[in-house]
């Protein structure tokens, strides 16, 4: 395989709502986040000589790998759902229960104890894992077959109950809704099918916080507007989330926002480019080291988003990460640099080879990337494999997959 593929959606005129998504909700959803005492706003790292060195005005990169301590991004989808549910359970909205209002006593005492069930290659997982522990509740956590032990290790340290399975992802999110549904568990999981909306939609809500702090940094520092977003899809339910808020944002003159994903993972994708109305999935073992975004099948409340607000999707090779991954951990002097996992250095590593490889130049016009272009990347996790992370960026392997 080892390709890049591109599939551009024309711009429809009459696109989905995004009233979910809303720049007053993301506020909302960011003062819950801050309410927390580990919450401190992540880097933007601009990286103005790196982006010089590959020919573009400015490249700004949001690093995830601070948030919560957890070195990953996905705790804000996890968390803000499990507050949501909460909330509802006690006939209140969110706004009234910040963090030491759902740990108290009187909380505690009427919720009784709950059990929050997920499957994950990793980040969610522990996400999940944390915020449960925070609240005073408990968790299970389902991973997949070839899952790194020391995420499994780091989800287990948070107090949840968690195994490999001998599944691939897409199975073992069909594990954990089995056992919820058996034993009277809250599933808490991004991909979304008919029945089960409410929660992942409010993972995707609460990525925005992510989305919304890094357009307030670009503000508050004055720095250009992106002209180009690129994020990674796994399910689609993170970069449908930040793809509506920026939309939102920049409602009269949005950037172009580019969807990426593994080639052996790349549900978004063959789904953009049947264009038949239908979500498509990916049904082998999808053996890519981008973990977090190997996900065979599109989130149903996010693919209408990313159809419709992002237009944009690449499908690229492994090797796409590894170079992502050492150019931000080794960037032009003067550069901030960062330390971004296998599935945090794709749209990175995505924009470099764009700039640099002539077997790309058409694919480069499509997506009108030149000197004029300012682009944003979400680097969503740090060294949370740190065994692989040292194999690609100090020993230079391409690692087979586990």
């Amino acid at each position: 395989m080892e390709k890049f593929e591109l599939v551009q959606l024309e711009e429809k005129k009459d696109k989905c709502s995004l009233e979910n998504f809303s720049i007053e909700h993301a506020q909302t959803v960011k003062k819950y986040h801050e309410s927390f005492d580990a919450y401190s706003e992540t880097p933007l790292a601009v990286m103005a000589n790196t982006a010089k060195e590959l020919g573009l005005k400015n490249i700004y990169v949001k690093d995830e790998s601070y948030r919560f301590g957890l070195n990953a991004f996905k705790v804000l989808g996890g968390s803000y759902a499990i507050g949501n549910y909460l909330a509802q359970k006690l006939g209140k909205s969110i706004e009234e229960l910040p963090y030491h209002a759902l740990i108290s006593d009187e909380v505690k005492e009427r919720l009784g104890d709950l059990t929050f069930v997920t499957a994950t290659d990793g980040n969610h997982g522990r996400g999940v894992a944390w915020t449960a522990h925070q609240l005073r509740q408990k968790a299970v956590v389902y991973m997949p077959k070839g899952s790194a032990q020391e995420r499994l290790d780091n989800i287990r340290a948070e107090g949840a109950e968690a195994s490999i399975t001998d599944l691939n992802y897409d199975g073992a999110v069909r594990l954990a809704n089995s056992k919820a549904e058996s034993e009277g568990w809250i599933m808490v999981q991004d991909t979304a099918w008919d029945g089960y909306e409410d929660i992942p939609l409010w993972i995707m809500q609460g990525y925005a916080t992510m989305g919304l702090e890094a357009l307030e940094q670009i503000e508050k520092q004055k720095l250009p507007k992106p002209t180009h977003v690129f994020l990674q899809a796994g399910v689609g339910s993170m970069s449908s989330g930040v793809t509506a808020v920026i939309s939102n944002y920049f409602a009269e003159d949005p950037p172009k926002i580019v969807i990426v994903e593994p080639e052996k993972a790349n549900c978004c994708f063959r789904t953009a480019q049947a264009n038949d109305g239908r979500l498509h999935f990916v049904t082998d073992d999808m053996n890519t080291i981008m973990a977090g975004l190997a996900c065979g099948e599109p989130c149903t409340i996010g693919w209408p988003i990313l159809r419709d607000y992002a237009g944009n999707f690449v499908s690229c090779p492994d090797y796409t990460a590894a170079k992502g991954m050492r150019m931000l951990a080794s960037p032009m002097k003067g550069d901030p640099k960062v330390v971004s996992g296998e599935s945090g250095a794709p749209t990175f590593g995505l924009v470099a080879e764009l700039m640099t490889n002539p077997e790309l130049a058409d694919m480069k016009e499509k997506l009108g990337l030149d000197e004029n272009s300012v682009v944003l990347c979400f680097s969503t996790e740090g060294d949370t494999d740190k065994e692989n992370y040292k194999k690609i960026v100090w020993d230079g392997m391409y690692p087979s997959v586990k």
